[in-house]
């Protein structure tokens, strides 16, 4: 069988070349091969000129279909010959039915990516409302933080459930992107809001301590006045009293 193989690739290399035209649809191809080449060797050829596989290529010459076993000088093919190529409607209906289940399916995933999306919309005006609330000034507890954050992962974790393509794919990295820039607010809204209320502990601390020190000074003044002091001279000049 090798020595037999071999002797076919001789055979076909010392052949000369010819050049087939080949029809497929509106379209001509010019391709060169060996005159005694094989319909199926013709079909791996045709395969980097339109991109079907041999197995998804019919040929006719003079209006027969070709078998891949057949050779080009046996059947009358000779330079600038005319072959018509036509894909098997087998395999074109199977690659028909392969699309539209790509494109149903990818219509799924868009209306699933959607869903949380719209979940995603009512969590970040939660997340506004939390700006709010901390730039107003009131105090935020850590737990409303951390369950935002939560929810917002539950939807991350969900995004990464879908299996997606094309749009769908597209519109998913999008809302990834979102809820990752959302947690990344929440998580700079809980450091200024530690920060802020933080601060104004302290400088609450500052001024009650700052008062209790004057207080105390006064008390202390109050109580240990400067003693009022009498200058007294004694002197030997006594004056008589009438």
């Amino acid at each position: 069988m090798l020595v037999q193989k071999r002797q076919q690739t001789l055979e076909s290399s010392a052949s000369p070349m010819i050049k087939i035209m080949v029809s497929h649809g509106s379209y001509y191809h010019e391709i060169d091969v060996p005159a005694q080449s094989t319909f199926g060797h013709v079909k791996s050829v045709l395969t980097s000129e339109t991109g079907l596989e041999p197995k998804e290529q019919r040929l006719l010459f003079k209006g027969k279909e070709k078998e891949d076993g057949e050779c080009l000088h046996t059947v009358g093919a000779k330079h600038m010959s005319k072959i018509v190529l036509f894909e098997d409607p087998a395999s074109k209906e199977k690659k028909l039915e392969e699309m539209q289940r790509s494109e149903e399916y990818i219509l799924k995933a868009c209306e699933a990516v959607s869903i949380i999306k719209s979940e995603v919309d009512k969590l970040y005006q939660k997340v506004l409302t939390l700006e709010r609330t901390i730039c107003g000034g009131t105090k935020v507890e850590d737990k409303e933080f951390v369950m935002l954050t939560e929810l917002l992962m539950v939807q991350l974790l969900k995004l990464d459930s879908i299996v997606a393509n094309g749009e769908a794919k597209t519109r998913r990295r999008v809302e990834v992107g979102r809820i990752q820039s959302y947690v990344e607010t929440i998580d700079n809204l809980k450091a200024r809001n530690s920060a802020t209320f933080s601060n104004a502990a302290n400088n609450e601390i500052s001024v009650i301590t700052k008062w209790k020190a004057f207080d105390s000074g006064v008390v202390e003044r109050l109580n240990s006045p400067t003693p009022f002091q009498l200058s007294t001279v004694i002197t030997q000049d006594w004056e008589l009293f009438e």
